[in-house]
This record gives C-alpha cells, sequence and structure tokens, in this order.
C-alpha cells in the first residue's frame, strides 16, 4: 500500500488538520511545492496536499470528514 492524498488546500489548513490526524497516532506526510523560495518573482498558487498511509484511512477518517465538515 501506499500514500493517500486526504486533503489539498491553504497550508494553514493543511497543518491544522495534520495536528489532528496525527494526535490519534496517525503519521501524515506534506507536500506543498512551493516554488517561491527558489523563484521569488513567481506568486505561490499551488495547493498544499497532505497524505497517510492508505492503511491507516480507517482510522483518520473521522478526523478528516469532521475537520472538512468544519470548514
Amino acid at each position: 500500500m501506499g500514500l493517500m492524498k486526504v486533503f489539498s488546500g491553504s497550508e494553514i489548513l493543511a497543518v491544522s488538520l495534520k495536528s489532528k490526524i496525527e494526535a490519534i497516532g496517525v503519521e501524515t506526510v506534506i507536500r506543498d511545492n512551493n516554488q517561491s523560495n527558489v523563484f521569488p518573482s513567481i506568486e505561490n498558487t499551488k495547493a498544499v496536499e497532505l497524505f497517510i498511509q492508505e492503511t491507516d484511512f480507517s482510522k483518520a477518517n473521522p478526523v478528516i470528514e469532521e475537520f472538512r465538515l468544519s470548514i
């Protein structure tokens, strides 16, 4: 099994969901593809993505759904 994307959006929301998921013992990975450090003139419009292991989805899903309903 591999990584599964569970969120795509702003960095603030991704970090908030990350902390909620990690609080129940599920590890997360954030990919931000931020190029603004490499090319300062380019505005960062790409979404931040949050991933978990597919095997952890059943454990994390209630937290993810509660988060989605709250935003």
